[in-house]
């Protein structure tokens, strides 16, 4: 009911040992057998079962991390809401204690031939031995290293889900990056905290709405050395004489991991420099994120907002933005939409629903915006099956598959382009002040296709090819000039965001102002490599921005 459940002989084998191991474990620890069977079993059918409940209700996979959110905040709302499961947990609460004494009751008692010193020493003994083996089948590069060498995305889809909670452990493991001197970062990044750059707006009344798109897996086709027709051409890419800035935007994940782009374009922080657990940012790094784009806009009198495409729970995404500080979340069933099949044009009209409930006088609001409809695989249904002119192969020389991937991607985009009109009509035709930034999280896969395929960037972006998406930000209203780069870091995107809005900037968003100064739009890929030890040396002793 437990190990025999994994797909895959191989984390079968490794449910098994690790059972083996915590057997071991608490025969040495209680010396009845019984008993250590029963506890040992019921351990892991517990833990299958609480995995099982999990994705059924919440549609995500158990984590680690979940003991510490859910006992810590939203334990009783979510079980608030299924409401039979107060009654399940409440059987097993008095059922199992029940059970244990009687087991425990009726179990012989091993080591009773030894002394008390003998037999403590032999229990102690046996503890940590099982220990050091259950440790050692955790390992990743032991002997269930296989089990380990799996993208995320697989471990967080498949249904592979006691090897995944036990793989996580190691997974998640989170580093800071290397830091500087706290001398220097003093020298560098000090004269950052001591001004507050100016701003035109003195009230909370005068500042402007901000509105923020992610637009799944959406970047500029025409890039593509072989997308050179007219379709390949569309308005969300084109400047206008709302346009405060725009241009390639480098990710840190490629053909899945939206929720890395998310951490990194509300946090102001790339999740890579936490090191591979980074790549679990919803669930181990949001917790310790103290500050970030919507808690300055809060601070600043600002309502925040998520417009979120599927059931809140998935990815830990209710959890993860509350931690990123939005002070209300929406999800498709809220919004009354069917998860992972709205357009963008339905997210759109939800998310104006909702800001028109929300909006008050005198009360700026920002709208975080999240999108589906680009989301891969690109390639499931056949190429008749999509609207003229796409049901052709349009791209001339592109072989069978790139051609369907292509042009299902392009079908979708134009629909995107129109409902990106149509959101712009909607907060930029009017009086309100407003900003509406909208950006590509990353690029898809096409099943791998597309990593070969040609493009046109310069040389000095070619190394980046496969992380280049966009970024585009208008607003209604005459803005100071913001800077334009040849390829801005998405972490450093928020400080374009309020810098756009011409809102004030706390000491963290002032030391990534000038970073992105500093290092011409980039982060992790600066030219000046000390300067980002230092400024990470910064944001986390001094500023403490994560904890």
């Amino acid at each position: 009911m437990t190990a025999l459940r994994e797909p895959d002989l191989l984390q079968q084998a490794f449910v098994i040992a690790l059972m083996v191991c915590a057997f071991g474990m608490l025969l040495f620890a209680f010396a009845r057998p019984a008993t250590a069977l029963v506890v040992s079993g019921g351990l892991f059918l517990g833990l299958n079962f609480l995995s099982v409940l999990k994705l059924r209700y919440l549609d995500s996979p158990l984590m680690p991390a979940d003991f510490v959110y859910y006992a810590r905040s939203s334990l009783l709302e979510t079980l608030g809401h299924y409401p039979h499961l107060y009654g399940l947990a409440l059987v097993v609460g008095v059922v199992t204690p029940l059970v244990l004494w009687v087991i425990w009751r009726g179990d012989r008692r091993v080591l009773a031939h030894l002394s008390p010193s003998r037999a403590l020493v032999t229990r102690v003994g046996g503890v940590a031995l099982w220990a050091l083996a259950f440790w050692v089948c955790l390992l990743p590069n032991g002997p269930f290293a296989q089990v380990h060498a799996r993208n995320v995305w697989e471990k967080l889809s498949d249904d592979a889900q006691i090897t995944n909670f036990f793989v996580n452990f190691s997974d998640s493991d989170v580093r800071l990056p290397e830091l500087g001197d706290d001398t220097v970062a003093e020298q560098e990044w000090g004269p950052t905290a001591a001004v507050e750059p100016s701003a035109g707006p003195h009230s909370a009344a005068d500042y402007p709405d901000i509105v923020q798109v992610l637009e799944e897996s959406t970047f500029n086709p025409s890039n593509f050395t072989q997308c050179n027709i007219p379709e390949c051409r569309v308005q969300l890419f084109k400047t206008d004489a709302r346009t405060r800035a725009t241009g390639p935007m480098r990710v840190h994940t490629f053909g899945g991991g939206t929720w890395v782009s998310e951490f990194a374009t509300l946090t102001g922080m790339p999740q890579d420099i936490f090191g591979p657990g980074g790549m679990y940012a919803p669930y181990v790094l949001a917790p310790h994120v103290q500050d970030s784009l919507p808690r300055q806009l809060q601070r600043l009198g600002y309502l925040t907002v998520a417009i979120y495409p599927t059931n809140g729970s998935f990815l830990n995404g209710r959890n993860a933005y509350t931690a990123y500080g939005f002070d209300q979340f929406y999800d498709a069933g809220q919004l009354g939409l069917t998860e992972w099949e709205e357009s963008d044009a339905q997210m759109f009209a939800a998310a104006k629903r909702i800001y028109d409930k929300v909006k008050k006088p005198g009360q700026p609001v920002f709208v975080m915006i999240l999108t589906l409809a680009q989301h891969g695989p690109h390639d499931t249904d056949p190429l008749s099956s999509l609207p003229a002119p796409f049901n052709k192969g349009l791209l001339k020389g592109l072989p069978t598959r790139e051609s369907l991937n292509f042009n299902t991607y392009l079908s979708n985009l134009h629909n995107s382009d129109v409902a990106m009109r149509g959101l712009e009509h909607d907060f930029l035709d009017r009086a309100q002040p407003t900003v509406i930034v909208h950006f590509g999280d990353h690029q898809p896969s096409f099943s791998g296709l597309i990593r070969d395929m040609p493009r046109t960037w310069p040389t000095a972006l070619g190394q980046y090819k496969d992380y280049l998406t966009y970024y585009m930000i208008k607003s209604n209203f005459q803005g100071a000039p913001l800077p334009h780069y040849p390829m801005l870091d998405i972490a450093l995107l928020p400080s374009m965001v309020l810098q756009a809005a011409d809102l004030p900037t706390d000491p963290y968003f002032s030391a990534a102002i000038a970073l992105r100064t500093r290092c011409n739009g980039l982060y992790t890929d600066c030219a000046q490599p000390e300067l980002v030890k230092s400024y990470h040396a910064w944001i986390f002793d001094r500023l403490h921005v994560y904890q």
